[in-house]
């Protein structure tokens, strides 16, 4: 059974507050008729820093699109290979042991992907799938892990590396003078994340079961528009409700297996918002700190958009993890509306190590990686 392992975070140095956020609020926006209104949303997101992956003086220039997705190039090419080696150091594994990279950013954009630079210079077999996944935003995070454990287990014993790389900052549209936009300005942040999914072995969250739940004629309640000066950010204000129709969906898909999701050991789901965990703690009928780590990585991170879910995971692992076979969810969500599910409980590794002697830690694996998905 597939496990996903601990997780390796990093965040950019440039730091800013959520006071100096209101201030530029403040500064850049004095006459706009609802700046109060914005203030309020910002104040109340319980964002207290975020990390830029530039100053925050050339955060708010706009350089044009070309300009600003050369630096995300540049910026995932630089900052990637660390959190790949820290992930791969986690799960035991080198990266010859890996058969699928699963690349997920909705930030940024290369063609070939980030998965072709990293097989070309990380020394990762010329024989890895590659997966990119561009556009499901903050669900994202969790759809990589249900397609890992889908393919591990069409290829019991593969290994699946997932790396997130999220520079919200580049997304920045000064133009763009809505409230919702205002407030994400406020909340968004930029971080990178990466993990392995260890067909055998490994210590973490044994996957038992994924799902996806997407809310019916919800596609414009998050989306971009996609214009001359890049990816514009749209977040309409029924957003912070979706827990009304997203937590009934992770009870039912719980129940098929005979688990009760609000009986839980531990919870990792998307930090969108203090609303989002308030509902969920609401619907679900658990205590506001069963949702901690997700609190946590909102109070100093921001919404880290597809990186979230791996950094809460990581506060767990910090934490001491969880007790063997203790039973968990990790649930991400995004545009759609749409929910990545996955039910996992937690396992001591077995014993297994990384590689056996010929650069591959799964014996099992030679013929698949030969075999059409």
């Amino acid at each position: 059974m597939a496990t996903l392992c601990r997780p390796a975070i990093a965040v950019p140095e440039h730091v800013i507050t959520r006071e100096e956020t209101l201030e530029l609020a403040r500064t850049l926006h004095a006459d706009h008729p609802q700046l109060g209104l914005a203030l309020r949303l910002i104040g109340n997101t319980g964002v207290q820093k975020r990390h830029l992956v530039q100053p925050i003086e050339d955060t708010l220039k706009h350089p044009g699109f070309t300009m600003r997705n050369a630096r995300y190039e540049r910026e995932a090419k630089a900052r990637v290979p660390d959190v790949v080696r820290r992930a791969l150091d986690h799960a035991e594994l080198t990266p010859r042991d890996i058969d699928l990279i699963v690349y997920v950013s909705c930030t940024g954009f290369m063609m070939p992907s980030m998965t072709a630079w990293l097989i070309n210079t990380m020394d990762f077999r010329n024989e890895t799938r590659q997966l990119p996944i561009a556009q499901l935003g903050c669900a994202a995070g969790g759809a990589a892990i249900n397609r890992a454990h889908d393919f591990c287990r069409a290829y019991p014993g593969a290994n699946v590396l997932i790396v997130a790389c999220e520079f919200c900052s580049l997304l920045y549209q000064p133009t763009d003078l809505g409230v919702g936009n205002l407030l994400s300005n406020g909340l968004f942040g930029d971080a990178l994340a990466a993990a392995v999914v260890r067909g055998e072995g490994g210590t973490g969250v044994r996957i038992e079961a994924n799902g996806s739940h997407l809310v019916p004629d919800t596609e414009d309640w998050i989306s971009y528009g996609v214009r001359d000066t890049g990816f514009h950010f749209i977040l309409d204000k029924r957003v912070p409700g979706t827990m009304a129709m997203l937590a009934p969906a992770m009870r039912d898909m719980a129940e098929p297996h005979q688990w009760d999701v609000s009986e839980l050991d531990f919870y990792i789901v998307h930090a969108g918002g203090p609303r989002i965990l308030d509902d969920l703690s609401h619907y679900l009928g658990l205590a506001p700190e069963t949702f901690r780590y997700s609190r946590e990585t909102l109070t100093e991170r921001g919404n880290i958009a597809s990186a979230v879910i791996f950094d809460a995971l990581e506060r767990l692992f910090q934490d001491g993890g969880a007790d063997h076979q203790a039973r968990g969810v990790i649930a991400g969500f995004g545009p759609g509306i749409t929910a990545e599910i996955a039910l996992g409980t937690w396992s001591r590794s077995n014993g297994h190590g990384g590689a056996n002697g010929d650069g591959h830690g799964g014996g099992e694996r030679a013929a698949p990686v030969t075999q059409p998905v």
